[in-house]
């Protein structure tokens, strides 16, 4: 909490408290039985964390990138899976806040705001997932419809949320071809894939999305026609704090757990936490955890100022936080030994469920693409 102002440290202590007591206690159950806790995120939802940086008048609680952060960090120390499809919806209804016209954000916030209502992102497809502008979902107009055609895959939520935000093609090949719109389940021609067996994040479901003539009101797009592809991207810089942030609050835990694990242990007739070498290993830890914190945080106040090189910081702080903070849990699953590799102990979920978050939201390959295009931009 250094650095923190004393309502951020409240929303922090919170948040916590809710990680504690309403998700830890099931971390383990709802991944071995692969169950979506709708009950315990309405419960966050009275919090205020369904609409975290959504503005007020449409239910949101209308907090800061960095206070944003702060709770995800908090929040994925109970259940790092969970935290993230938080992360996700929320990513949604900022979305829809910030890019819907005033019917829309009435329409759609106040309910996903109170998580009555689940939200999924609609980006990646089976042939363009890091090449996301290459997508191939289409959205033909006819009068006061969109007729939309094509399949999503690896979505998170789909099939057992009510709400997706949809990136189609509209017009020719590239970004400016790309709109954005807002399908609700039950839709004429809406259907899932399987869900898919998943190493970790097995409290949300994933499922293939599929659109077959799906008619879809002219209504419910967001912003103009082209608007889609710059829609993604700006929602997209959010998520890789979110999910960089979820990766914090993993890392978080696995460094306590390894603590505990060194002090109690004994090997060779002492404790763990007497040797050097294992010293050093939780130093590291703890250093290159509190390292990552900093430039997620940093990034968050750019994304929140909207400076120039927010993205980028955002790009920098997805990469750096999310394969430092898997090192971490990793390296504490290693000083649990043998235990550590047992569904007994926490510290295999994290490394579970924290290593997708170098994958999504962007690749850290793309991440690296993205920090080294800027650079040599100048």
């Amino acid at each position: 909490s250094a650095g923190l102002t004393q309502e951020q440290k409240e929303f922090q202590k919170v948040a916590l408290d809710f990680a504690t007591k309403e998700m830890a206690p099931h971390m383990a159950e709802w991944d071995e039985k692969e169950i979506f806790p709708v009950e315990t995120m309405r419960k966050a939802a009275q919090l205020g964390f369904g609409g975290i940086y959504v503005k007020p008048d449409v239910g949101g609680s209308g907090l800061s990138r960095l206070d944003t952060s702060i709770i995800f960090e908090a929040l994925s120390t109970g259940c790092t899976s969970t935290t993230a499809y938080m992360s996700i919806h929320n990513m949604c209804v900022w979305m829809i806040d910030t890019f819907g016209n005033e019917e829309q954000r009435r329409r759609f916030c106040p309910s996903l705001c109170s998580m009555e209502k689940f939200a999924s992102y609609c980006l990646t497809e089976p042939g363009s997932g890091s090449d996301a502008a290459s997508l191939l979902t289409s959205a033909q107009r006819k009068g006061d419809t969109y007729v939309l055609n094509g399949s999503k895959a690896f979505i998170s939520g789909g099939g057992d949320t009510d709400v997706y935000v949809v990136m189609c093609r509209t017009g020719g090949p590239g970004p400016k071809g790309i709109s954005c719109l807002v399908l609700e389940k039950g839709t004429p021609g809406l259907s899932f894939g399987k869900k898919e067996k998943k190493v970790g994040w097995n409290s949300q479901p994933t499922r293939a999305v599929i659109f077959e003539d799906c008619v879809v009101p002219v209504g419910n797009r967001l912003g103009a026609e082209g608007q889609g592809f710059s829609i993604a991207m700006k929602g997209l810089n959010g998520g890789r704090i979110n999910i960089a942030s979820c990766s914090l609050g993993a890392a978080h835990a696995s460094v306590l757990l390894a603590q505990e694990h060194l002090t109690v242990r004994k090997q060779f007739g002492e404790p763990l936490a007497n040797n050097q070498y294992l010293q050093f290993r939780l130093a590291e830890m703890a250093t290159r955890l509190v390292a990552a914190r900093l430039m997620v945080r940093n990034a968050a106040r750019a994304l929140q100022e909207g400076r120039e090189d927010a993205s980028v910081l955002c790009s920098m702080a997805k990469l750096f936080a999310t394969d430092e903070c898997f090192a971490i849990c990793n390296q504490a699953l290693q000083m649990h030994g043998g235990y550590g590799y047992l569904k007994d102990y926490a510290v295999q979920q994290f490394v579970r469920d924290i290593r997708v978050h170098q994958i999504l939201e962007g690749t850290n390959e793309v991440m690296r693409m993205i920090v080294a295009r800027n650079l040599l931009q100048g």
